[in-house]
């Protein structure tokens, strides 16, 4: 095996992808599912609906408008890792805080590039979001046939109360309002109406266009 081969995906048919470990070390379960955006990765990677999943991103560049902490959905990332194609980009953007890479790593999520995504997403298209298992290792020793064994033995999403994984803990008041260059997030201090969202599982977004529209949003517990 090539020394810079660090990561794999295994499929649970035993397809394997092989690349180069991006962010955390150590392994994750999950859906192999796929996204087409051009941009919002962090987003993505927070959004609570990608909860229990392994994302592809078919978009080359990921990684050039770096990370920062207030592009996100949720403070805790759902998803459970990506795939992407090339290298991470360096950041090339006036908001980035840190890059990507050291994203992933800060939220403990394995990460794997150099794989032929076109391909992945063929496979995911054509046979539907299979169960697999991404493993990043410095030293590129993997156990192949113990990671499609996992990722066979993963129960699926079908069925999974992924609600009480997403959703927040307690009640409590929301008033930030869209990002605006120049101003960034503002404030709902004059709210119209009052909105009551039960959380199961909500983008941050979401509540932002309700205060927007000159109401008060409430986050409360499921």
């Amino acid at each position: 095996m090539a020394q810079d081969l660090t990561a794999v995906l295994a499929l649970a048919d035993g397809t394997l992808f092989w690349g180069r470990g991006v962010g955390a070390t150590g392994r994750a379960v999950g859906e192999v599912c796929f996204n087409t955006a051009q941009t919002g990765y962090q987003e993505i990677m927070t959004d609570p609906s990608y909860a229990g999943q392994i994302i592809g991103f078919t978009f080359p560049h990921i990684g050039n408008v770096g990370a920062n902490p207030e592009d996100i959905e949720t403070m805790t990332p759902a998803a459970r890792g990506c795939v992407i194609s090339a290298d991470i980009t360096e950041p090339s953007n006036w908001r980035t805080a840190q890059p990507f890479d050291a994203w992933l790593k800060s939220h403990n999520l394995v990460g794997l590039c150099g794989v032929d995504t076109r391909r992945l997403t063929r496979r995911i298209r054509d046979g539907g979001a299979p169960s697999g298992v991404i493993a990043h290792a410095p030293d590129g020793r993997f156990d192949t046939a113990a990671l499609i064994a996992e990722a066979a033995a993963w129960p699926g999403l079908e069925g999974m109360d992924l609600a009480k994984d997403v959703t927040c803990r307690q009640t409590y008041s929301w008033n930030e309002t869209r990002w605006q260059l120049g101003r960034g997030f503002g404030r709902q201090e004059a709210p119209r109406f009052h909105v009551v969202a039960i959380d199961y599982g909500a983008k941050r977004n979401i509540l932002r266009c309700l205060a927007s529209c000159a109401a008060s949003p409430t986050r409360a517990a499921a």
